[in-house]
């Protein structure tokens, strides 16, 4: 009997991933050394970039894409993704201006970009299914740009959309509302979501761009004491159960509570870290679900 125990104990610590999974997953493990730091050369490896697509027609995602230069001294840009849309469809919409997604990518602050396949596919499929202008913004990376690069790059993000919004070279075919912008990342990119946040609400007083919520996707937090300003936006929280990460997660959400900021958490307890990149795990399409709710629960409609 106790060995049995055993064994169903052990079935339960390991999650049940279809096979194309497991070998992705076994390969982004190849890519870290037992101390915890990264084997550079595996990754570049299998980091693939994309191109944008920007086309007339929509391509396989019904999105169209392109790349916006924020910051050309520090080499700062953004892949901006937007719904492609026939003119009927367009004019319906003229009215409601999409919601805005700044979307900051994961990768320990060391690894990925906005053209990594992988965050290309993610912000096409937030773009089309949550029904928002996505802004994944590509912003500079450690060893080579010490702390904090990523943060003070994720707030030059958002003052140059309040400045000067997207420009007409993103040729994005709908309107955009800046009043509802959503911030969201995952692992690295949820830790830059709350600093910038932070940052954000604690420092300006802007015209046009309004925090209305901010999405954290299995967040990197460890050993940090949580600050909030008064205007910190509503947050939603993602947690995996089999996720190292998540007790740290979850801390962070009971922090926000206790400072009484609006908080939902979202749990997949069969969820390893970074699931929500393959289509293939239900878990995926549920939480793209969750973050649509989210922000039409957040937004504000435009008044005229």
């Amino acid at each position: 009997m106790a060995a049995g125990v055993d064994t169903t104990r052990r079935r339960r610590r390991s999650p049940s991933l279809p096979c194309t999974v497991r070998v992705q997953a076994a390969g982004f493990a190849l890519g870290h050394r037992s101390n915890g730091s990264v084997r550079r050369l595996l990754f570049s490896l299998a980091d693939i970039h994309v191109k944008a697509k920007r086309r007339r027609r929509p391509d396989g995602a019904g999105v169209r894409s392109v790349d916006v230069t924020i910051d050309a001294s520090r080499g700062l840009w953004a892949r901006v993704f937007s719904p492609s849309s026939t003119k009927r469809e367009a004019t319906a919409t003229a009215a409601q201006a999409l919601p805005v997604v700044v979307f900051f990518h994961g990768g320990g602050f060391v690894l990925f970009s906005a053209a990594s396949c992988y965050y290309d596919r993610l912000c096409r499929r937030f773009c089309r299914e949550v029904g928002a202008v996505v802004v994944s913004v590509n912003y500079r990376l450690a060893p080579a740009h010490r702390f904090p690069a990523a943060y003070d790059d994720g707030l030059a993000a958002l003052r140059y959309l309040d400045v000067s919004g997207l420009p007409e070279a993103a040729d994005l075919g709908v309107a955009v509302d800046l009043s509802n912008c959503f911030l969201a990342g995952d692992s690295a990119g949820g830790n830059m979501v709350h600093h910038v946040a932070q940052r954000w609400a604690a420092s300006t007083s802007s015209s046009s761009l309004r925090l209305a919520g901010a999405v954290l996707i299995q967040p990197l937090f460890g050993g940090e004491d949580v600050e909030l300003a008064e205007a910190f936006p509503p947050a939603m929280v993602v947690i995996g159960g089999f996720d190292l990460l998540k007790g740290w997660q979850a801390r962070y959400a009971e922090t926000l509570r206790g400072k009484g900021k609006p908080v939902r958490v979202v749990e997949y307890p069969g969820a390893i870290h970074g699931f929500f990149l393959f289509r293939e795990l239900a878990d995926s399409g549920k939480l793209v679900e969750e973050m649509k709710l989210f922000v039409q629960e957040h937004r504000t409609k435009r008044v005229h």
